[in-house]
């Protein structure tokens, strides 16, 4: 709700069950009564129901989907295609990430089944969009993470924490092995790196890139949400709205995608909120400062170093004396070691021009490495925080007022911006004003309050044959009577958006072998691959039929070209750029190792690994979708 409050035209949220995150669900009752909210602004509500289900899920997942649109959810986001054979509502359907969107041809294929909007990888940059924009049709929505966590896999690519934990990533349960530091060795056993994040990637961030997304054919800005705190959505929110209006001032060929206008009582800043620094990914090409590999933690934004250190004190020297620091702030810096250390305030004492001496919550023996010159970052302000956990935005609705005399009294129309009108009008006899000035001066000031409603006047028309004394309480009775039957006009007047029907004869898949990767994990997706073409079908790596090494990830990230020992960079590394893989890599955390291979044609590479015996012993008797000869 604080989303939508916030300027978004749409929010993603889990369901009660199925959801790409298990431990974001919500029932039917708070999504309805989001639902109810949303519509106030014309804003869509999409449920994420985009995990692989077992047979034995089906049922239950079609009967969450009926409940879910009768409570009025506009569309479904979805991986697996046995939904797709299933008896459905109406209900639009949406190509979540999780399906793997890289080409032009899967983007078609996901269209002529019947998806109206398709989620894209997070991976793909200006040129490859516009190429799936080129091959769609215009009414299909391509969509595009703008903002937020990066999975270092390719969506739906990625089975290690299935391997080593039998937490599916497919099935919302991901044990994040890519945020463990690991070490990095070559096929002679030497170090390469030493406990480093290598598969670890820095947080998304498009700002700079929203009207270069735009012109590629991207109408859907996603901003990776679930899990992270109020603060986060309604800051992350607005920045995007600001963007947004800003580009549409600018480009009047374009237009909000839902109703009112936003303001805020604060100044978005993403670099306010929980970060691993920010990059751009492959967006516009591939860079070698995508990762976070020092640390998955929040580093903050520098604040100044440290001139002195008490028993019981350090003293801070700012970069700004702007800068101020508040009791509560949590502060960070690096060791020797380059691991991130915390520091959490007790008490800020301001002791000079940018000088403040800091009393932590914890011992001063307990920080490592703290001595004059270490460099601080703050990844906490309070004052911020603070800030945000107030009523921080004010969405209105622009609407027109025109009172008008009747026979017997008057008629109050409102006029939205959307184009929905609706009148009220009551009785009143009709009193010349003594103060003609000031009677229309108090009608303008009693029909305008609009207050608690969602709705801010834009304009006050008084169509009357001469000033009329009318009392406050008839105008405000009027008024709220007006906006009542215009708000049961615009609930009236909201259509879901249609369901695409696909196409016939069904359209053909574009490979016809699938192997694991596909993520087919009960029969129903199986018989959907089966009738668009597909003779070979494999089954879905949780099905546990590869206990060979296989890849656990496919990711466009390259540890070898982030450490610049890529054969693109450099002469002397074993492979040939273009034409075969470049030597292997092994990352170990603990008793775990992984093997890295790289596939320089496409430049991709693979973390290879096995299923762990224990896993397939610990979910034997689940009821798994087998491949078939």
């Amino acid at each position: 709700m604080e989303a939508v409050n916030h300027g978004a035209d749409a929010v993603y949220i889990g369901g009660p069950s199925f959801g790409a995150r298990a431990a974001a669900s919500n029932d039917i009752a708070d999504i309805a009564r989001l639902v109810q909210h949303a519509r106030r602004f014309n804003a869509r509500v999409f449920v994420t129901l985009n995990t692989i289900l077992t047979d034995d899920e089906l049922e239950p997942a079609r009967q969450q989907i009926w409940q879910l649109y009768d409570a009025g959810v506009d569309a479904l986001i979805i991986q697996d295609m046995g939904l797709l054979e299933l008896d459905l509502p109406p209900i639009q359907l949406h190509a979540s990430t999780q399906t793997d969107i890289r080409t032009p041809e899967k983007a078609v294929f996901l269209q002529d089944v019947g998806l109206n909007q398709i989620v894209l990888a997070r991976e793909l940059d200006l040129e490859q969009i516009a190429a799936i924009r080129a091959a769609t049709r215009p009414e299909t929505t391509l969509e595009f993470f703008v903002h937020g966590a990066l999975c270092v896999a390719y969506s739906g690519q990625c089975y290690i924490s299935h391997a080593h934990t039998g937490r599916s990533a497919n099935r919302g349960d991901c044990s994040q092995a890519c945020r463990l530091p690991y070490q990095v060795t070559d096929m002679e056993g030497r170090i390469v790196a030493h406990d480093k994040h290598v598969l670890s990637m820095k947080d998304n961030n498009q700002s700079d890139n929203i009207e270069a997304l735009i012109d590629a054919g991207i109408r859907s800005f996603k901003i990776e949400g679930r899990y992270k705190d109020m603060g986060y959505v309604k800051n992350i929110t607005a920045h995007y709205r600001t963007l947004l209006d800003e580009l549409i001032e600018r480009r009047p060929e374009f237009a909000r995608a839902s109703s009112g206008r936003t303001t805020f009582a604060f100044t978005p800043d993403p670099n306010q909120n929980f970060n691993r620094e920010f990059t751009d990914y492959f967006v516009g090409g591939r860079k070698d400062d995508i990762g976070a590999f020092d640390t998955p933690k929040n580093p903050g934004l520098q604040v100044g170093y440290v001139s002195k250190v008490g028993d019981k004190w350090v003293e801070l020297q700012t970069d700004s004396p702007d800068i101020m620091l508040n009791n509560g702030d949590g502060l960070c810096y690096y060791t020797l070691q380059k691991d991130l250390a915390g520091l959490a305030i007790n008490r800020a004492e301001k002791v000079g021009e940018g000088i403040w001496r800091v009393f932590p919550k914890d011992p001063m023996a307990s920080f490592r490495d703290l001595r004059a010159g270490t460099l601080v970052n703050r990844n906490r302000d309070m004052n911020w925080t603070r800030l945000l956990d107030k009523a921080s935005s004010e969405r209105r609705i622009g609407v027109w007022l025109r009172l008008d005399e009747t026979a017997g009294g008057f008629a109050l129309t409102l006029t939205d911006e959307d184009g929905n009108t609706a009148t009220a009008e009551a009785a009143h006899a009709k009193e010349a004003a003594k103060d003609a000035a000031k009677a229309e001066a108090t009608l303008r000031e009693h029909l305008g309050k609009l207050g608690t409603t969602p709705f801010a006047a834009m304009g006050i028309a008084l169509e009357l044959t001469q000033p009329w004394f009318v009392p406050a309480s008839f105008l405000n009775a009027l008024r709220r009577d007006a906006v009542a039957a215009l708000e049961a006009v615009r609930t009236a007047a909201y259509l879901r958006p249609p369901r695409a029907q696909p196409a016939e004869p069904p359209a053909i898949y574009p490979e016809d072998t699938l192997s694991y990767l596909a993520n087919v994990y009960n029969h129903k997706a199986r018989d959907f691959y089966a009738k668009h073409g597909v003779q070979v079908i494999a089954a879905a790596y949780e099905s546990h039929e590869e206990t060979g090494e296989v890849s656990l990830m496919i990711t466009k990230h390259c540890v070898r070209f982030s450490l610049s020992l890529c054969p693109k960079q450099a002469k002397g590394v074993t492979g040939v750029q273009g034409t075969v893989r470049a030597a292997p890599l092994t990352l170990i955390n603990g008793s775990e190792k992984l093997t890295l291979r790289f596939d320089c044609k496409p430049c991709e590479m693979h973390v290879m690994g096995k299923l762990k015996p224990a896993v397939v012993k610990a979910s034997a008797p689940l009821n798994f979708y087998k491949s078939r000869p």
